[in-house]
């Protein structure tokens, strides 16, 4: 248990495995800054071309990087 928490960092208190992180937002910088550089022209649509792939990357991730939360619901006799 202790070793697990090594490799956690707390981010709006909740605790986030580093690796995952580390995936995650290198595909989103990767995703963002390749529609950005891609993108025909200037001006706009390098920016709107840019948040696409933002939004692309976030998208990868969340499919790639899976919760590793565990709920447990207990229900209180009255």
């Amino acid at each position: 248990m202790e070793e697990e928490r090594k490799n956690l960092v707390d981010i709006w208190e909740d605790h986030v495995d580093i690796k995952d992180l580390s995936i995650a937002m290198g595909l989103c910088i990767l995703f963002a800054l390749g529609g950005y550089l891609i993108a025909p022209g200037n001006g706009p649509q390098s920016l709107i071309f840019g948040i696409l792939g933002g939004v692309l990357g976030f998208i990868i991730s969340s499919i790639m990087i899976k919760p590793k939360r565990t709920i447990i619901e207990t229900w209180e006799d009255e």
